[in-house]
């Protein structure tokens, strides 16, 4: 039975010491009721979420986005124009542990909005700028992933190789990404600090002076160094609406430009499909694999019509908008472990609906999860956003991948 408000409301004041509560309610999005959480109001006028797992992949993903915030120190978190949770206090219970973070504000950002609103786009743009900026030594002082070119290109292939064994892989498809991941010139790049799961949910958006402004980045599990492409990948699938935020990144980052990030961005799109196969052959699921072959046909059938259009340095971005998110609409996105291993057997398909902004919640009203989500900058009192595995594809990361309806949200989109 899932922990009611009050229940959590007094596991945070054994928690966090002198913790005077004026206030709680349920904190939940509607999802899969991986947590129980609760949003607090303190004496002080603060306010904060209690979360505790509901499962062992939930608080793994716990275990792992603390430890990425403990990286986050204030000379980190300064460098960023944007706030991420802050852990205020633990406290063990039944065999698992009840986390309470400070509450950020904001609403999931919702990627249409970048069509219209440019100040939107040049906030989102420069906020992952900021994150790809920051000195990697801290992520090696934290024992966290640091993954070379060389690691991140073998990830690649793995995934790639272990598609075409399925024999399932129409062979445009497995010429176009096998070309790509030997694609030398591809390769070329500087790894760099990386969220690691990003994706519109994860960004909180706040409105001032009649714009959007991005205010907070949740589920940092999967902070590492590694391909600044992954965090990109859901904006460069967006086609002319993601120009202007790409535009504004280019223009923010510190370190020398890389010209191929829009296409390794593309191909860790499309080899979501192959993760999506490889779970439904991991999972001896033949609903998922046939799901997985009608979209690798549907690939075939939109994508690589022009031959002239390929994967390569030699040419620019090939997918069209409304192709790439029909594709990735169907799609999951990867889980968010930091392991290298390509492991699917907790593949949700959901989180890539989530994160495109689908109403995935709304057919699910399990009020025991803890989506955090930020007050709406006009409801600023609706802090829930389904929480999403806390990074991409385990290609990128370094652990298994996790079930991304997990992910520990200490920030307002839980």
């Amino acid at each position: 039975m899932a922990r009611s408000h009050l229940t959590l409301a007094a596991l945070a004041t054994s928690a966090v010491a002198d913790l005077q509560v004026r206030g709680s309610g349920a904190h939940t999005a509607g999802g899969e009721g991986n947590f129980d959480s609760a949003r607090l109001l303190t004496g002080d006028g603060d306010e904060l979420i209690v979360r505790v797992p509901t499962s062992q992949q939930a608080e793994t993903e716990q275990s792992a986005d603390l430890i990425a915030l403990r990286a986050l120190t204030p000379g980190i978190r300064s460098r960023l124009p944007f706030d991420a949770p802050t852990a205020v206090g633990q406290l063990p219970v039944d065999g698992t542990r009840a986390v309470v973070l400070q509450f950020v504000p904001g609403t999931p950002l919702d990627p249409t909005a970048l069509r219209t609103d440019e100040v939107l786009s040049d906030s989102l743009g420069a906020a992952i700028a900021a994150i790809h900026s920051l000195p990697t030594a801290f992520i090696a002082e934290a024992g966290l992933p640091l993954l070379s070119t060389e690691q991140i290109r073998a990830d690649a292939r793995r995934i790639v190789a272990r598609a075409t064994e399925t024999r399932l892989l129409p062979t445009a498809v497995r010429e176009r990404w096998q070309a790509a991941v030997d694609d030398h010139s591809l390769w070329q790049f500087q790894p760099t600090v990386i969220h690691g799961a990003l994706a519109a949910d994860r960004v909180l958006v706040i409105r001032q002076d009649g714009h959007g402004l991005v205010n907070g980045v949740l589920e940092w599990g999967s902070l590492r160094v590694g391909d600044p492409a992954l965090d990109l990948h859901w904006v460069a699938t967006l086609g002319p609406t993601g120009e202007q935020a790409l535009s504004a990144y280019a223009a923010s980052c510190t370190r020398g430009p890389d010209r191929f990030v829009p296409l390794r961005a593309r191909l860790y799109a499309e080899l979501e499909i192959a993760r999506w196969l490889l779970h439904g052959r991991d999972r001896h699921d033949e609903t998922v694999v046939e799901d997985a072959v009608a979209m690798l046909d549907g690939l075939v059938d939109r994508v690589l019509g022009d031959v002239t259009d390929p994967l390569g340095a030699t040419t620019g971005p090939v997918l069209a908008v409304d192709e790439v998110e029909t594709m990735l609409d169907r799609t999951p996105i990867g889980s968010s472990s930091p392991g290298i291993a390509m492991q699917t057997d907790t593949y949700d398909r959901s989180e890539l609906e989530r994160a495109l902004g689908r109403d995935v919640d709304a057919e699910d009203e399990d009020g025991s999860d803890d989506t955090h989500r930020a007050p709406s900058d006009e409801a600023a009192d609706q802090n829930a956003t389904d929480q999403i595995d806390t990074s991409s594809f385990d290609l990128w990361s370094s652990e298994p991948p996790k079930d991304r309806s997990h992910s520990d949200r200490s920030s307002a989109s839980e």
